[in-house]
């Protein structure tokens, strides 16, 4: 059998749980055959940017994305970010109840974020403000905004930043559906044919595999990607967000992939239902 090659630029965010996943890949702790991965480290909107012009071989990009880039990228089976009943978080600097909201301005990460997606759903009526998700909470401090959505270590940090939960979307997607919600996946380049997007899948997979076997050593690699959060919160982000679904995402996730789809086109947020494809293993 020849020996399948290929040069693969990887997009993923400057974020602990996806360095965490890479770690393996980083520092050469598994044997990559004829695959030679470049990382490409940018914030998940940036990535779903290039998504929508099929730029990278292979991607993270927000579930929202995918719904609309999915007839150029196939979804691998791992690496998901999966909210099993939790997920971007709903901030105010008061208690407020989430229809108090309704025309009000709330600070996003991004146009084409799940959380995004997700919070037109749950409030369909609201005034969008786009900021980097790192400054979020100090938009919502300073009242430049009534409220933020929250994503990444934010979730863990905004009590003790004196912040108010108004809702979490993965709690009421949980509600809902009795169903994870699927955040973000890792897509490949259709063009790459089948065999090369199978080898890049199963590296992938066995440098998550590793990472969760070495979970101290990945750690250390993944603080560094922690914007100063202390070792604590960085060991609860990355075990929110990896875990046995980014292993493999299996039928939960699929499942809560093809609702969260429905659901997009049925209220009016996206235009169709393209037909996601996974990368078979």
């Amino acid at each position: 059998m020849p020996l399948v090659k290929a040069k693969i630029r990887f997009g993923h965010s400057p974020d602990p749980d996806d360095a965490f996943m890479f770690w393996a890949i980083a520092h050469d702790k598994i044997d990559t055959a004829g695959i030679t991965f470049t990382h490409i480290v940018e914030d998940i909107e940036s990535l779903n940017r290039r998504a929508f012009k099929a730029e990278l071989e292979a991607t993270a990009v927000s579930v929202y994305t995918l719904f609309q880039v999915a007839d150029k990228y196939a979804v691998m089976p791992c690496g998901a970010s999966v909210g099993d009943n939790y997920g971007p978080v709903l901030v105010a600097n008061n208690p407020i109840y989430a229809k108090e909201l309704s025309n009000k301005r709330i600070a996003i990460p991004g146009l084409n974020t799940t959380a995004y997606l997700t919070l037109r759903m749950f409030l369909p009526d609201f005034k969008e403000v786009v900021v980097p998700f790192d400054k979020i909470l100090d938009a919502v401090k300073a009242g430049d905004v009534d409220a933020g959505l929250i994503i990444h270590e934010g979730q863990l940090t905004y009590k003790t930043l004196g912040f108010h939960k108004v809702a979490d979307l993965g709690e009421w997607f949980y509600e809902m559906t009795k169903l994870p919600l699927p955040l973000g996946v890792d897509v490949l380049r259709k063009s790459l044919g089948r065999d090369v997007m199978r080898k890049v899948t199963k590296l992938f997979r066995v440098s998550i595999e590793a990472a969760l076997e070495n979970r101290q050593e990945a750690l250390e690699y993944a603080m560094k990607f922690g914007r100063g959060i202390p070792p604590e919160t960085a060991d609860a982000f990355v075990g929110m967000y990896v875990n046995d679904y980014t292993v493999d995402m299996g039928k939960k996730v699929r499942d809560g992939l093809k609702l969260l789809q429905q659901a997009a086109v049925e209220h009016g947020i996206l235009k169709e239902a393209k037909k996601v494809e996974f990368v078979e293993m």
